[in-house]
Formats: C-alpha cells, sequence, structure tokens
C-alpha cells in the first residue's frame, strides 16, 4: 500500500469519526441543555444561548475535519 491510497483510505474515516463524535457530543448538549430547562424553566434563555454557543464549537470539529479532507485529497 503506498501512501497515496492510505489517505484516500484514512481521510474518510477521520470525517466519519469527527461527524460522529460531534453528532454524540451534539446529543449529549442538547438533552442536557433540555434537562436543565425542565428544571428551571425561567432559565431557558442563558442556557439555550450557551447550548448553541457550545454546538457550534462542537459542529467545528466536524468541519476542521472536512477541511483536513479536502487538503488531503488535494495532495493525492
Amino acid at each position: 500500500m503506498d501512501v497515496g491510497s492510505a489517505y484516500a483510505l484514512s481521510a474518510p474515516v477521520a470525517v466519519g469519526l469527527a461527524a460522529l463524535g460531534s453528532g454524540i457530543g451534539l446529543g449529549l448538549a442538547v438533552g442536557k441543555a433540555l434537562e436543565a430547562i425542565g428544571r428551571q424553566p425561567e432559565a431557558s434563555g442563558k442556557i439555550l444561548t450557551i447550548m448553541i454557543v457550545g454546538a457550534a464549537l462542537i459542529e467545528a470539529l466536524t468541519i476542521y475535519a472536512l477541511i483536513i479532507f479536502f487538503i488531503v485529497q488535494g495532495r493525492t
């Protein structure tokens, strides 16, 4: 196996793992945010704001992995 085929196999796997991690992270974040809103409905505005910022940071992982994927595909 040469380097080009190793890149071709590993890059999609890395993006898939990043997407899987982001999905799990978002699921946990949203679940905990809804749990917190259920316990303290009066704080829902603050909780949602913080959750959305956290979700954006979680999604950044997948975007970074996708950018690296395109960079690696350009080298092969």
